[in-house]
């Protein structure tokens, strides 16, 4: 009797295809060769990337910066290797078993199980999203002068523009996406020229320093810097839409999927890295070495670059790469939410409808706050957003590493030894620091 396909080993009752619409779109040439297969899978890795560069990684990366100089290096650097793990284990639950992590969660749990997954997971969605449109609202006034009551308001219109470019098909969203995390990474190529900083110090940051446990405000800061960093909803979307590429579903196929996806996932979080390392040399080139340690948000951090610099486009260059940062986020949070949803519940609501729903979740709260605190509030809102994702993190990661660490679900394309216990390690260390992460919030504060 031929042997099962993990696939085949799941529930019988068939979940309806992730991301239907763009399921298996993207053809994958048979006989070409490696360069070209690979760029036929590149696009979902930059997808996922924008997830660690997103508007709620800048605050505690300007605040690492600006306190501690280099330091923090060394954190940024060891959650990104956390982050490259976890995604290479989201998209081999994708390639291998055919289901994205929601869905694969509705086949394992039981309903009421599920139901509290997908509230977490829902809300983890909505802070991120809360996130992206407080970043972008605060580079439209940084940028143009508009009120951030009113950029708020503009947010919302990257519902429809989204589903506009959805309809041209997955690649233009893959196109833009990519477009965009090359300008920020242009933007902070300049920051970085003009702000001059010491090798020697960056390349002693980048190793992991004593301190960084023994000082409580670096160890608060580090830990926000790693619940910035590995996002929840990354895990969903990155299992979904793998499944974009038409590859031959069978084992030889899945095999080449896994390879090309996971080269394609770390190259792209590599330039994350980069993206976010850069945030947090031009704060310690720029205001550690000045003495302006206590810069802490985007628009103390806007106001002083260019007397600092000594030059305007350093402040205008800041604030394109915020924006851009946040549309880019805004495109691939309102994925993660109809994936969720779809995979958790089996509901399919129209694209429109759930978009516009995703988004009025953040937009409410955001508009209360700016207009009722202002600039302050906005900021406290963006810290919150993080420590609500740092919370829902466990939820996402532990079941994922429960399913890609099964015989019974993976066939042989189950996680090797060494792999089961570095992933229960990294999750271990997760739970550990955000549980350390909000008890700092509610109970020191």
């Amino acid at each position: 009797m031929a042997e099962k396909l993990p696939s085949q080993a799941w529930k019988k009752e068939r979940t309806s295809k992730s991301l239907p619409e763009v399921f298996s779109s993207i053809n994958i040439p048979k006989d070409a060769g490696f360069w070209k297969k690979l760029m036929a899978f590149a696009g979902p890795g930059l997808m996922i990337a924008v997830g660690y560069m997103d508007p709620g990684n800048w605050a505690t990366d300007i605040a690492g910066g600006a306190q501690f100089g280099y330091t923090l290096l060394s954190v940024i650097l060891i959650s990104n290797l956390f982050a490259m793990i976890l995604q290479h284990l989201s998209l081999k639950l994708g390639i291998v078993a055919e289901r994205d992590l929601a869905q694969a969660c509705r086949d394992h749990f039981n309903p009421t199980t599920n139901f509290i997954l997908w509230v977490f997971c829902e809300i983890a969605i909505a802070a991120c999203d809360l996130a992206e449109v407080l970043g972008s609202a605060i580079a439209l006034n940084l940028l143009f002068g508009i009120p951030l009551t009113w950029g708020v308001v503009i947010t919302v219109v990257d519902v429809f523009l989204i589903l506009f470019l959805q309809a041209k098909g997955f690649r233009i969203i893959e196109s833009i996406v990519a477009g965009l995390i090359f300008i920020i990474l242009g933007c902070f190529a300049y920051e970085i020229i003009l702000s001059r900083p010491d090798i020697f110090p960056i390349l002693s940051g980048l190793v992991p320093q004593k301190e960084v446990i023994t000082n409580p405000s670096m160890l608060y800061i580090a830990i926000g810097i790693l619940g910035a960093t590995v996002m929840p909803h990354n895990l969903y979307l990155h299992s979904s839409i793998v499944q974009t590429r038409n590859y031959e579903r069978n084992r030889e196929g899945k095999k080449e999927a896994i390879k090309f996806a996971t080269i394609d996932s770390t190259v792209a979080l590599l330039l994350a890295f980069f993206i976010n390392a850069a945030i947090l040399i031009v704060a310690a080139a720029t205001f550690h070495t000045s003495g302006n340690t206590d810069v802490a948000d985007i628009h103390d951090a806007h106001e002083m670059l260019t007397p600092l610099l000594g030059t305007t486009f350093a402040s205008i260059f800041f604030a394109v790469a915020l924006l851009a940062s946040g549309q880019n986020s805004t495109l691939t949070g309102t994925l993660a939410g109809q994936i969720v949803m779809e995979g958790f519940l089996n509901i399919r609501l129209k694209p429109w409808l759930r978009r516009l729903i995703t988004r009025l979740i953040a937009v409410i709260p955001a508009l209360i706050v700016t207009i009722i605190y202002g600039e302050q509030g906005t900021t406290d809102l963006l810290v919150l957003s993080q420590v609500i994702l740092s919370m829902q993190l466990s939820f996402a990661v532990v079941p994922l590493v429960m399913f890609t660490g099964s015989k019974l679900k993976m066939g042989e394309f189950v996680n090797r030894p060494w792999l089961k216990i570095t992933v229960w390690i990294i999750s271990a260390i997760i739970i550990i620091l955000n549980a350390y992460l909000l008890y700092q919030t509610f109970f020191m504060a």
